[in-house]
């Protein structure tokens, strides 16, 4: 397979182990809202950022998108301001630059995982080589999304030159095993169809997409009926006239609408006898205030059905068609639709020539992750992706190196969550506020200069960074943001490929004397077997870290010296 070759790549593939491992201290009081919520923002070098997380998440993101540096030679933005970092450099220094974050970042992704890369001309080819070096060629796809108009002042002076004005841009997708099994946003397929004029209120996207979920799966459950039934009962009609005088769309912006909100517009259609007959027959079981329920049929059919209809009509209108489905396609590796310009008062801050929209960004997104799910961006910029994920009820990390983490990042984010800010994704996702975020700043390396070990690192941080550098898997218990802060409560750590892990460090015993601390004795041995005991699954030696072993040599037990045995 042919490989990109620069002058300092031996060297940059050293960089990742030579990163310090550093720790996260956080600054209380720029985090905002409900603290114990997982979301984190990150001030910092996302490289020794990454690698301070990478015990903690390993494995376990669903969605990555990073919009790097284009390497365009601007410093400025349009509005003359730094750009916060370096977007001039020669090619062979961007490799480097980009390099050992890709492979951090390869390590965040779960199994099933999705990255976004968005670039330009600049550095695409290069990029797209180093990608399949690291995924190989058949797990990358490419999409071409538009970003400018081909009108304006800037195309005067391209008009005059006679050259190809740029109004788009690339957005790379890579999975670990083949890039499918995504869901993707459908976009209009024709001109709009006026029997579709019964709008949905009281419900988000995520609600009606469970719904469908479970009417298209035949082997569908008695528990996902009854599901379904309870996201019908919600179910609020109001026409869509009505809807767009009170939000004040106007004409030439009622197409669009009419599109962006296609998942919860619907119309009636008549029914089969059968199905009317069972229609009637659940109906009898429905609350008259309940709008909507399912029916099923012998052959595993299911169908939405409007309540409130005159049983005694013989085909009356009772179903339920949604407009996405038919008025809709899939926009495949070309994406014109989305409006990338006047985005301006987007996220309630200016940002010109960086600001992606949360369009596109939620698009990306809802490909390939549910809520709950974790999403990172290692180059967050105006904090766009935080916002987008935030408000679409997924767990996120945000890494941005300059003072934009201040400045926009915090700033947007605090009214995303008090839900003043109600543009971008804002009203397709009902987004009304809530949640909160922790911010943390990079701290001191773990280990000094000397190899030892930083007294301030807890048992927690360290038993994480020991499990990651010998099982390549993020620890168990290590599951959120807490878990940087969180005091170890057992010295032992878990059994990974028939081999259990211990630790003895920092009090775990709650004394740093040698008969009850951080050294391996008889007494400290018999606590560690006893901590072990909860653990059913059996395992073939036994890992101990400790500052020193006063027991000599044991079957079945691999003494490790701290901090001299622990890779940095």
């Amino acid at each position: 397979m042919p490989t990109l070759q620069w002058l300092t790549k031996d060297d940059d593939l050293k960089i990742v182990q030579k990163t310090p491992y550093r720790l996260l201290e956080e600054v209380e009081n720029l985090g905002y809202g409900d603290k114990s919520a997982s979301n984190m923002l990150i001030q910092g070098d996302n490289l020794e950022a990454l690698k301070a997380l990478l015990p903690f998440y390993a494995g376990q993101v669903k969605c990555i998108y990073i919009d790097p540096p284009y390497n365009t030679g601007a410093r400025k933005n349009a509005d003359g301001d730094d750009v916060g970092y370096d977007d001039n450099l020669e090619h062979s220094t961007w490799l480097s630059m980009i390099y050992p974050r890709l492979k951090f970042l390869r390590e965040f992704l779960a199994e099933d995982g999705l990255m976004a890369i968005q670039i330009d001309d600049n550095e695409f080819a290069r990029l797209y080589m180093l990608l399949v070096e690291l995924y190989e060629e058949r797990n990358i796809k490419i999409i071409c999304v538009k970003m400018s108009e081909a009108t304006g002042v800037k195309m005067a002076s391209v008009n005059k030159a006679g050259s190809i004005p740029k109004i788009k841009e690339f957005i790379i997708l890579v999975k670990k095993n083949g890039v499918k099994g995504l869901k993707v946003e459908k976009i209009a397929k024709e001109k709009w169809d006026n029997e579709y004029k019964i709008y949905i209120e009281n419900m988000t996207q995520d609600e009606i997409s469970k719904l469908k979920e479970i009417i298209e799966n035949e082997d569908r459950s008695v528990a996902d009926v009854k599901i379904a039934d309870k996201i019908c009962a919600k179910f609020c009609f109001t026409g869509v006239e009505n809807i767009m005088k009170r939000e004040n769309v106007v004409e030439e912006n009622k197409d669009a609408w009419l599109i962006e909100n296609s998942w919860r517009i619907v119309r009636t259609v008549a029914t089969t006898d059968t199905a009317k007959q069972i229609a009637d027959s659940k109906r009898s079981s429905i609350e008259e205030n309940k709008a909507a329920f399912i029916i099923e049929t012998k052959q595993k059919k299911a169908y939405v059905i409007k309540n409130g209809y005159e049983q005694t009509t013989a085909q009356p209108r009772i179903k339920l068609l949604f407009a996405d489905d038919y008025l809709t396609i899939n926009p495949g590796d070309l994406w014109t639709d989305i409006k990338t310009t006047g985005l301006d008062s987007e996220g309630n801050i200016d940002f010109r020539k960086g600001k992606k929209p949360e369009k596109l960004i939620a698009r990306i997104i809802k490909m390939n992750s549910e809520k709950g799910d974790i999403i990172l961006d290692s180059f967050l910029g105006s904090g766009t992706t935080a916002a987008v994920a935030h408000k679409m009820g997924r767990r996120w990390i945000g890494i941005e190196f300059g003072n934009h983490a201040y400045t926009h990042c915090v700033h947007r984010l605090k009214k995303v969550i008090d839900g003043s800010d109600q543009s971008g994704i804002s009203k397709t996702v009902d987004w009304k506020g809530g949640g909160g975020f922790r911010f943390f700043k990079l701290g001191e390396p773990v280990f000094d200069g000397e190899g030892n070990i930083n007294p301030n690192i807890t048992f927690a941080q360290l038993s994480a960074h020991i499990w990651f550098s010998q099982t390549h898997t993020m620890l168990p218990r290590q599951t959120s943001s807490d878990a940087i802060s969180r005091k170890g409560k057992s010295t032992f750590l878990g059994i990974h490929n028939r081999a259990a892990y211990a630790l003895l460090y920092n009090g775990i015993l709650r004394d740093r004397s040698i008969d009850g601390g951080n050294v391996l004795t008889s007494a400290t041995l018999k606590v560690i077997y006893n901590d072990i005991k909860g653990d059913k699954r059996d395992y073939d030696k036994l890992v101990i870290y400790g500052e020193a072993s006063r027991i000599g040599k044991r079957k079945n037990i691999e003494f490790k010296q701290t901090p001299y045995d622990i890779k940095s």
